[in-house]
């Protein structure tokens, strides 16, 4: 099929479709409320079982899987003029274990990925050296990261990581919730949860995402009047205009240095930096609604799940199943270690509302980690998202060297190199955290 304005419109209306329908299930079916499924996984299951892939029923073109390049260039677009710019000197020391808690849990989870890929399954299977770094990706990062590690990687040809690794992301939600209830019921069986609140108790706008009229809250403010430009044009065009940076950026790069082609997404969000830094400077900030660039971001993020999942291609999941489950199974048994282990260790307060966020975190999606934190701490006592915001400034240029560089080294034969770094990185943190006396017996 010839690509043309009519295909983008055809694709865009029918996942919208089903994102529309997907909000009207978790509204309407308690299943999906407990188990918290967000309405854009629910469209991409649907996309992905209507569509093309399995009853064709849905006219929906092989061009989805293109998409999802795009909308994380626009959803790393807005992450600079989001973040927060001061820090606060409230807490350091549980920011501090925050940080080292999650930064090295992530080198370490993208260290186990890459030396399963390269040192055991590709041994046993005709894989792709960097076949374990689906895990990582699709899980602590969630379907975000995966489109952007899939994207970044189909620049050397391996065309088949962004299947992987939405398949590692999807898997990775269900377990998140499924095994996440399961921690939580075990959790207050003994004693170790502090402010637990059954199911039934929670506010219906968390179980069926639907806000009462009290509890609803303006989507941002308008700094422009309308007979001028909308203030959603103007948000929307220094996006657009952030993202066009990245791309240029990442052409230059590649002209430059060949070896080195850094993907669309990371230079986006290099321009982003620029962008915020030049309008500071002209004055010109304040007329940036943080609100309306949160909402912009949180579409780009709902449709890129949906096409994500619609456009995993099952011929591909299907030849590498065997090691894709042994992956998937080590990686959810290694994570679910190191979160309450170490978490128990290095939290000195409310150890289990902590480690249980980061279980949904590093699994699933910072959302799905809300999601459980919310059952056991739903007045948010635990200080848990206060700490987590700070902390991921210093983890979020990281976690996007990683995706960005990953790609290059296992290209070029440096998988091996990648994987230590990683590992030597995640270790040393925890040693850095014994040092500072983070890491020790938990304080009721």
């Amino acid at each position: 099929m010839n690509f043309t304005p009519w295909t983008l419109l055809v694709d865009v209306g029918f996942i919208s479709l089903l994102l529309l329908l997907g909000k009207f299930l978790r509204a309407k079916v308690r299943v999906i409320q407990r188990l918290f499924i967000p309405p854009s996984l629910i469209a991409g299951f649907c996309g992905l079982i209507l569509g093309p892939e399995v009853l064709g029923w849905l006219p929906l073109s092989g061009y989805m899987g293109t998409y999802a390049g795009i909308l994380i260039a626009l959803v790393f677009s807005c992450i600079p003029l989001t973040s927060a710019s001061k820090r606060s000197n409230d807490g350091g020391s549980r920011v501090g274990r925050m940080w080292a808690y999650s930064q090295a849990g992530m080198l370490l989870q993208w260290a186990l990925g890459g030396a399963l890929g390269l040192w055991i399954l590709s041994i046993f299977w005709p894989v792709n050296g960097a076949f374990g770094l689906s895990m990582p990706a699709g899980f602590c990062g969630g379907h975000g990261t995966a489109a952007a590690i899939g994207e970044a990687f189909s620049r050397y040809g391996v065309e088949e990581m962004q299947s992987l690794a939405m398949t590692a992301a999807t898997v990775g939600i269900i377990a998140s919730v499924i095994i996440g209830m399961w921690l939580i019921s075990w959790g207050a069986a003994r004693g170790k949860t502090s402010f637990l609140q059954r199911f039934e108790n929670l506010p219906p706008e968390l179980r069926t995402g639907i806000l009462p009229k009290d509890k609803r809250s303006s989507m941002g403010e308008a700094s422009f009047s309308a007979i001028s430009l909308d203030s959603m044009t103007f948000n929307f065009a220094i996006v657009a205009l952030i993202a066009l940076g990245g791309y240029g950026i990442s052409k230059l790069i590649a002209l430059a240095w060949p070896v080195l082609m850094l993907p669309v997404f990371s230079c986006a969000f290099i321009a982003g930096l620029l962008v915020r830094w030049f309008l500071g400077r002209v004055k010109v900030d304040e007329h940036i609604s943080k609100p309306i660039i949160g909402h912009l971001s949180g579409a780009f993020t709902d449709y890129l799940v949906a096409f994500g999942v619609a456009s995993i291609k099952l011929e591909v999941v299907g030849r590498y199943i065997v090691p894709l489950l042994i992956l998937l199974a080590v990686g959810l048994v290694l994570t679910l270690f190191y979160v309450f282990w170490v978490g128990a260790r290095i939290h000195r307060t409310y150890a289990f509302e902590k480690s249980i966020f980061t279980w949904g975190w590093f699994t699933g999606t910072m959302a799905m980690g809300i999601a459980l934190l919310r059952i056991t701490d739903p007045d948010s006592r635990s200080g848990c998202l206060d700490d987590y915001a700070l902390a991921y400034l210093y983890i979020a240029p990281v976690e996007i060297a990683l995706v960005s560089l990953s790609p290059v080294a296992f290209a070029y034969g440096w998988g091996w190199l990648f994987v230590l770094v990683c590992l030597a990185a995640g270790v040393g943190i925890l040693g850095f955290a014994g040092v500072r006396g983070w890491l020790g017996r938990k304080k009721s």
